[in-house]
């Protein structure tokens, strides 16, 4: 559906700027559009390595087991028909874990695998609670450090790129709050409604 609305908004822009003689501003905007995304996702490359570098050392050093332990008490809290010892668990922690640090190209294949374990694990096709919990979890945008925003930000010149990390943290805390909430509250309406 969405790419539905972006082919007819591109189709009714062309049209529009035909009919009124504005064809040389269209394709100085495509062509330009074109060098600033190649650009900046060159220019994204160093920083993502970078980062992914930071996480291959806190990986090595065990500092995302000891953050996945931390984290591990309040996770089986918020999915309390997950076993502990299940694969689901270990993906559903190493995906907060990559959102925590901005890393969302890493978390991505976490997600999906917890989807899959969780499906398994519910033996149904219809949305397990742990499903929808950590799809309002993700949903959130769960980060501490963003750090494809902050190399935006160094690219187009920030004088203060980091400053971003202040309201990204409220911004999760307020996003997760909600979400959890939300979340509860249906499955509570959901049980009372089926009795």
């Amino acid at each position: 559906m969405i790419n539905i609305i972006w082919a007819a908004m591109a189709v009714i822009g062309i049209v529009y700027a035909a009919l009124f003689g504005n064809m040389d501003a269209v394709n100085k905007a495509i062509f330009q559009s074109a060098d600033d995304a190649v650009a900046l996702t060159i220019g994204l490359v160093s920083v993502l390595v970078f980062w992914l570098g930071i996480m291959k050392v806190a990986e090595q050093a065990g500092m995302l087991k000891m953050l996945a332990k931390a984290l591990s008490p309040l996770i089986s809290r918020i999915f309390p028909e997950v076993p502990k010892d299940h694969p689901a668990m270990g993906y559903i922690l190493s995906n907060i874990t990559a959102n925590l640090f901005g890393l969302g190209n890493a978390a991505t294949p976490m997600g999906i695998k917890a989807m899959k374990e969780l499906k398994n694990l519910s033996g149904s096709n219809e949305a397990s609670r742990s499903m929808i919990t950590f799809m309002a979890i993700n949903t959130a945008g769960l980060t501490l450090i963003p750090s494809t925003v902050i190399a935006i930000r160094l690219k187009y010149g920030s004088a203060s790129p980091t400053e971003i990390v202040g309201p990204t943290l409220l911004a999760t805390i307020i996003g997760l709050t909600g979400a959890l909430c939300l979340d509860r509250l249906f499955y509570y309406l959901d049980r009372r409604k089926s009795g």
